[in-house]
């Protein structure tokens, strides 16, 4: 079983109707014990990300969620739900995310002709070739992205992923079991289906 997490502000259905096209079952959850219970946990993520954090906090799932990713068992953050893995977002000043992995989140800066929110389709560039949530696309994968603010890790070991708008925007890293991207799986077509796909995969290898 997948657990969805629901903290109220999530593109939950798009994220749901994808997995289970891919044969998944999921389960949405707002508390704790949906994690405990869960084979594989994802964290999906649209608006504000001190507004996230504190619906996390509401709802008791900051600690569970760290509790999740210490136990080895495959997770994935989506869009806000990678920012939310790190220490903290020029979005929110003073708000601390989940500190899981060492970064922050900053603003894509402002040049002419570019437009923020950053929408749209980019191919990426891997950095760790077709393994992880990237095995069976292609070279440079073709995905959709919405977002105005951007990772830069501070461990480059851990960028599975890249993508030029701007600036150099870490666009996917993988810890181990955490995994997680900037862009959103669930709306990049075939190539989003695939990675979702390979998530699944590390999962059924960890049941």
């Amino acid at each position: 079983m997948i657990a969805l997490i629901d903290y109220g502000a999530g593109n939950l259905q798009s994220v749901r109707k994808a997995l289970t096209h891919l044969g998944a079952q999921i389960r949405l959850t707002d508390s704790p014990r949906g994690l405990e219970e869960a084979k594989g946990v994802i964290l999906p993520g649209v608006g504000a990300f001190g507004s996230a954090m504190a619906a996390l906090e509401e709802r008791g799932l900051t600690e569970a969620i760290c509790r999740y990713i210490q136990s080895g068992r495959p997770f994935l953050g989506i869009c806000l739900g990678l920012q939310l893995l790190f220490e903290g977002s020029e979005e929110s000043p003073g708000v601390k995310g989940l500190g899981i992995l060492p970064g922050k989140i900053l603003h894509i800066p402002q040049k002419p002709g570019l437009k923020i929110p950053h929408m749209g389709w980019n191919s990426l560039k891997l950095l760790r070739g077709g393994s992880g949530l990237f095995k069976g696309t292609s070279p440079e994968p073709y995905v959709y992205f919405v977002h105005s603010y951007y990772l830069k890790a501070d461990d480059p070991s851990l960028v599975t992923a890249s993508v030029e708008y701007g600036t150099e925007i870490h666009a996917a890293v993988q810890k181990g079991n955490l995994f997680a991207c900037q862009f959103h799986p669930e709306k990049s077509g075939s190539t989003g289906l695939q990675i979702l796909r390979n998530f699944l995969e590390a999962v059924e290898k960890e049941g």
